[in-house]
This record gives C-alpha cells, sequence and structure tokens, in this order.
C-alpha cells in the first residue's frame, strides 16, 4: 500500500468497510462484488495487502487457489449457476490495487461476451441473502 493512501480491501478485510463476507480464513477473505457483474459475483483477496498475484507470497499459492477452486463450487451449488467465470487483473484493468480474484456465476445465455463487464446492482438485502447462500456451501 502506498503511504496516505487507503486501499478499500484492505479496508474491507481489517473491518472498517462494510461487506457481504462469504468466506473468512486466516489469511484470506472473499466478499461479493458491490458492482456484480451477475449477483453472486465474489471477490477473493488476501488479507495481507499485495497489489499482483507476482507479489503473493509462495505460501499463500495454495491457499488462494484452494479458495478459488471452493468459491468456484459454492456458485454453482448455492446459486444454482451453471458454471462460472473466474478471472484477475495484473495492473492493467485492475480496479483496486489489490490482487483479487472474480469468481463470476455463469448460465448458458447470460449474455457475458468476452471482456466485456456489464454490471448489476443488488436491491435493498438481496446481498445479504446471496451471501448467506454461498456462506452455507462454503461450510
Amino acid at each position: 500500500m502506498v503511504a496516505g493512501v487507503e486501499c478499500v480491501f484492505c479496508a474491507i478485510v481489517a473491518g472498517d468497510v462494510p461487506a457481504d463476507v462469504v468466506l473468512d480464513e486466516p489469511d484470506l477473505v472473499a466478499f461479493l462484488d458491490r458492482r456484480p457483474v451477475f449477483k453472486g459475483h465474489v471477490l477473493l483477496v488476501p488479507r495481507v495487502h499485495v497489489v499482483t498475484l507476482p507479489d503473493l507470497p509462495a505460501e499463500l499459492r495454495d491457499p488462494f487457489l484452494g479458495a478459488a477452486q471452493r468459491l468456484a463450487t459454492a456458485v454453482t451449488d448455492g446459486l444454482g449457476a451453471q458454471g462460472s467465470f473466474v478471472a484477475m487483473n495484473n495492473v492493467v484493468s485492475q480496479s483496486v490495487a489489490h490482487l483479487h480474484l472474480h469468481v463470476v456465476p455463469r448460465t448458458k445465455g447470460d449474455g457475458l461476451r468476452g471482456f466485456f463487464w456489464p454490471r448489476t446492482t443488488y436491491a435493498d438485502g438481496e446481498a445479504t441473502d446471496y451471501a448467506a447462500r454461498l456462506r452455507a456451501v462454503l461450510g
């Protein structure tokens, strides 16, 4: 983190900014994206502030990928998606300079094409329901 520049993901990890958390582990946190491509769109972040995948400490590689696998399963099992889109940007198109992996629920014919990511919003209380459904299948 750059001195004097607040990282919103670090603030979420610290509990200073509210988020709909779906996975809370000693080294990782996953929460719903506030501007989801589709409802149930999850962001996975390491608790430690690192900017890109190459910056991720070696001891977090397996836990990070393992959590990504579990989240990809959770969007199908918990939300009824047919599959998922899993992606991350490194620097270019990285909206927050804190490593984050997107897990987006997918359904055939959902309209997602290439790398154009339309965004949607949650109705009041709806994000809480989506987060609870994902937590339920993540255990």
